[in-house]
């Protein structure tokens, strides 16, 4: 409609339960999840808007929106306003209520991020095995405090010379670099100060390249740990000199609305204007709200952060630097680059020292990045006889095998299974999250445990809730090898095409009034998920002419394997079938190799080394890898010797 050359928006209101509305005008025929972009309302969409996994589900308040139907949305649920926002689109005026749970990724999801103890002595066993193979967590930044004579008629000496002088007698070094970002604020700081400041910077082959000034009270010398995942971000704040953690924190990736895997962020950001989109999403939305806040509660300027350092994959590592990722996804799959030096806080607009160098852990492949290389620095496989396997679960499967003699390594694309992803009531690990699970064989009756305080009622089930759901009903019976429903019962449900399903929470049980259950197309997803952990493993053994019985350690590590029971892993056919004591959880590990990085210049050079000695398996081009895919995707393999200890109680 245009009136008097105006012409009519429509007004789209935001109604974030647990939050402030967001009200934002748009086009008619403008995609409601995109438009949920736009305005930075965080909707769950791990297929990336494609109508498939049925997560990005919003309430109709009022007004008026076309949409599709859906086969994720009951009939009943559609009279009640339920639509998915990927599939409707904006025809006037319109108020959504978005669920809680849709945007819960951005505070509130399960983490290993050293908020327990459990996982604050895993991370200190890392850095004290590190120390114990050699490594000195010693660098190169220091401060000093410095008191200077004030200027007078008779002593006319420079700003920059006085300061000069100062710092070569307090730190004994021959030269002094002074950068612009220092000068420009010297003169103000000096006089403010009364001539007594800290200086910080690094000391380096006899000369101390001055990074900051400030008031002699403030003698912070930071650093800064960062894990980006795929799903989450993790970072810790530490003394440089004294190595002691000041402040710690996590968050969802700002990404996750534009995709749970990295091909569909791939995609986005060769988009116009996606690239800064989705760099803005990790660095603006992200990082820079959990740098304040660590900094805030450390007290700490976020100029005294000198030194950062980055895990994260290969895609991951573009889209933060906000190079094209695109290569990444294409044949011959060679990414814009493996290593990167040189690049400063100020490159990317990061709220800390602009001088502060990152330190991106070097990448090995398109689908093995500095993620696994930093991980497999803390895990120590580089310095051990034994026989190792190192498994970072997530929505991609990184895989390294080896000792201090060589490594192996590759990646499988699991799909969002393990984040919940492709499942029915899958969800990530928010509150309300079944994690964890056991059946009665007899009765069929569940006991679970729920994400969240006590009395919190179940929502959906997060990945280690599905492992164990799964090897239960398989175990007891349930199921069969294919995964689909042979025993009957009052909790075994089908539908009017006769698939089965197995209901852990009844409408009434369940804090969302819909009840909570897993069906036979859930469970082949997640068959097809785990059948490519465990191919990849076999691929991998199989290139160096080795088998399960040869392993000596498997090291676990990411968010889910902190909720894995191996027990169940290993009766569903996802790990090797061996010694229950071999396994070994190691928590986040790419960022424990992170903090090894921003505190030991040894660690930076033996990840170096660690990146430079670790082949690249690329599974796609492998002959025999989808052979032992579809023979993996099956309870638990088709070759059942492989799995002796895999039981079903009949």
């Amino acid at each position: 409609m245009e009136e008097s050359g105006y012409t009519y928006m429509p007004k789209v209101i935001f109604q974030i339960e647990g939050g402030s509305p967001v009200s934002v005008e748009c086009n008619r025929g403008d995609n409601l999840l995109e438009i949920a972009r736009r305005a930075n309302v965080a909707i769950d969409a791990p297929c990336g808007g494609n109508g498939s996994c049925g997560k990005c589900r919003v309430q109709l308040v009022e007004g008026e929106l076309e949409s599709m139907k859906s086969r994720h949305i009951s009939d009943e649920e559609y009279a009640a306003g339920w639509r998915l926002s990927c599939c409707s689109k904006v025809v006037g005026d319109a108020t959504v209520m978005v669920p809680d749970i849709a945007s819960a990724y951005q505070s509130r999801m399960k983490t290993a991020d050293l908020s327990s103890p459990q996982e604050i002595v895993i991370f200190e066993n890392c850095q004290n095995q590190l120390k114990a193979s050699g490594i000195h967590f010693e660098n190169r930044y220091r401060s000093a405090v410095l008191t200077m004579a004030e200027p007078t008629l008779d002593d006319t000496m420079p700003d920059n010379e006085r300061l000069t002088w100062a710092i070569e007698e307090a730190l004994g070094v021959e030269r002094v670099e002074l950068p612009f970002a220092v000068m420009v604020k010297l003169a103000h700081t000096l006089r403010e100060n009364n001539w007594n400041v800290c200086v910080k910077g690094e000391l380096k082959d006899g000369t101390f390249r001055c990074m900051e000034i400030t008031a002699p009270t403030d003698t912070a010398v930071v650093g800064c740990a960062i894990d980006i995942g795929t799903t989450t971000v993790t970072m810790v704040l530490v003394d440089l000199e004294s190595g002691k953690i000041l402040a710690k924190g996590s968050s969802g990736n700002g990404q996750i609305r534009y995709g749970a895997d990295v091909i569909n962020r791939i995609i986005e950001q060769g988009k116009s204007g996606g690239r800064k989109k989705l760099q803005d999403a990790i660095i603006k939305e992200t990082l820079s709200p959990i740098i304040a806040n660590l900094c805030a509660s450390a007290k700490i300027s976020a100029r005294s952060i000198l030194r950062l350092s980055v895990g994260a994959n290969t895609t991951m590592n573009h889209l933060f630097v906000g190079v094209d990722a695109e290569p990444v996804r294409m044949e011959p799959y060679v990414p814009s680059f493996f290593a990167w030096e040189g690049l400063l806080a100020g490159d990317v607009k990061l709220p800390a020292n602009p001088l502060a160098p990152v330190l991106i852990a070097p990448n090995i492949g398109s689908y093995v990045g500095g993620d696994i290389t930093a991980g497999t620095l803390a895990a120590g496989l580089w310095d051990q006889d034994e026989m190792s396997l190192f498994i970072d679960l997530g929505t991609n499967g990184e895989i390294v095998f080896g000792n201090r003699d060589f490594m192996m390594s590759c990646a499988c694309s699991a799909g969002p299974a393990f984040e919940g992803g492709d499942i029915s009531c899958g969800m990530r690990a928010t509150d309300g999250a079944v994690e964890a699970c056991t059946l009665d064989k007899y009765t069929m009756e569940p006991t679970l445990r729920i994400v969240g305080d006590p009395g919190q009622r179940p929502v959906g089930i997060c990945g280690s809730g599905i492992i164990d759901i799964i090897s239960e009903l398989f175990r007891c019976g349930i199921i069969n090898a294919k995964g689909l429903f042979v025993r009957e019962g009052d909790r075994v449900k089908r539908d009017a095409h006769g698939m089965g399903r197995y209901v852990l929470a009844w409408e009434q049980e369940s804090d969302t009034g819909r009840e909570v259950s897993i069906n036979e197309v859930d469970i082949d997803n997640f068959i097809r998920a785990k059948g490519a952990i465990f191919s990849a493993i076999a691929t991998l053994l199989a290139s160096v002419d080795m088998t399960p019985e040869m392993i000596d350690k498997v090291y676990v590590a990411g968010g889910i394997g902190s909720g894995i029971n191996m027990k169940n892993a290993v009766n569903i056919g996802m790990f090797p079938d061996v010694e229950l004591e071999k396994f070994h959880y190691i928590g986040n590990s790419s960022l424990a190799g992170a903090y090894a990085m921003v505190m030991s210049d040894e660690a930076n050079q033996k990840l170096a080394e660690v990146a430079t000695n670790m082949t690249y398996l690329e599974l796609s081009t492998h002959p025999g890898y989808m052979d032992s895919f579809v023979a993996a995707c099956f309870l638990p393999h088709t070759d059942a010797s492989l799995f002796p200890h895999s039981v079903q109680e009949m």
